[in-house]
């Protein structure tokens, strides 16, 4: 029983210290405090693997999916540990859409279609180029599946977006893609 307790103290410490933001005691004769926002995707740190939003940031050919994540709010979720597989479209991939799609889709009321395309982007669990198969297919964040065929030994997502680099991540792996993947609506 004192185990049990134990176990449940410690639980309990880990989750309560892990909040997104804390109130810290400002420097300062006021004595006031300021409230200081730094969950996962706030970490900063130079030394280690970059995680897949770091990567993303320092990308300049992804500034459109990076200000995509931003807007849907989901930097946390593709800080966090993982492991996830990122498509990654690049904005030469953003600009085959119809005019003003992009737009249209970063307006508040358009985040849960940006969400649910986004979660289309990203698999839990790594998979490696070398462990994709024809006909392959793969159940996304959002619950729907992608499927991979192989065109001259090389994958194709969903028929059309092909891998232009790939790039490990420390909770992850980002495949950049050179097409937006567009969840069948139901």
């Amino acid at each position: 029983m004192k185990k049990t307790a134990f176990i449940l103290g410690a639980l309990l410490f880990v989750f309560t210290s892990c909040e997104k933001t804390d109130t810290v005691a400002a420097a300062n004769t006021d004595n006031q405090s300021v409230t200081v926002g730094h969950g996962q995707d706030g970490i900063q740190d130079d030394v280690s693997n970059p995680n897949i939003v770091q990567l993303a940031v320092k990308n300049p050919d992804l500034s459109t999916l990076v200000t995509a994540v931003q807007t849907a709010k989901l930097e946390g979720a593709l800080s966090s540990t993982g492991p996830f597989t990122v498509f990654a479209p690049l904005n030469s991939a953003f600009d085959k859409l119809p005019a003003g799609t992009v737009d249209g889709l970063l307006k508040p009321e358009k985040n849960d279609e940006l969400s649910d395309i986004l979660s289309y982007h990203t698999y839990v669990g790594v998979i490696k180029e070398d462990q994709m198969a024809d006909g392959q297919t793969l159940g996304m964040v959002n619950g729907k599946n992608i499927k991979i065929s192989m065109v001259n030994g090389k994958p194709v997502i969903n028929g059309k977006a092909r891998i232009m680099a790939t790039v490990p991540a420390s909770n992850g792996v980002v495949y950049a893609i050179d097409e937006v993947l567009l969840p069948e609506k139901q």
